[in-house]
């Protein structure tokens, strides 16, 4: 299998809501998950992080610590290798950019009841980074 490196940001704002975004493009279009994607050539991961969120969110943040990764099998017999990190927003306008179809922050029980990317919210759980 081919591996893709990509990263995710679980960005939280004062009340612990975590910032998710609608995904406007396979893999997973209109489904709701964590800003994130690709790691491109040459970028670290810190970089690639607030690149996306950016690009995602409108958001400026700086990057913390890794949270945890998984593994996802993509198509064409690709393998997602995907390490997701805090981040913090420290700038920008909330707003949804060209991978996102809607972005905003949820408490707990709306995460919940969100249509989410595979094995999203069983993930967060494990991690104990669910909002709220």
């Amino acid at each position: 299998m081919e591996r893709v490196d990509c990263v995710g940001a679980l960005v939280y704002d004062e009340e612990r809501r975590l910032l998710v975004v609608k995904r406007a493009h396979e893999p997973g279009r209109g489904l709701w998950s964590i800003p994130g994607g690709r790691v491109e050539p040459g970028e670290d991961d810190p970089t690639a992080v607030a690149r996306e969120v950016a690009e995602e969110t409108g958001l400026t943040v700086e990057v913390g610590d890794l949270v945890g990764e998984v593994e996802r099998p993509g198509p064409q017999g690709k393998l997602y290798v995907i390490r997701d990190y805090e981040a913090t927003a420290v700038g920008g306008t909330l707003t949804a950019g060209d991978d996102a179809s809607d972005v905003r922050y949820v408490t707990r029980s709306e995460f919940l009841a969100l249509s989410t990317a595979t094995l999203l919210v069983s993930t967060l759980d494990q991690w104990n980074a669910l909002p709220g």
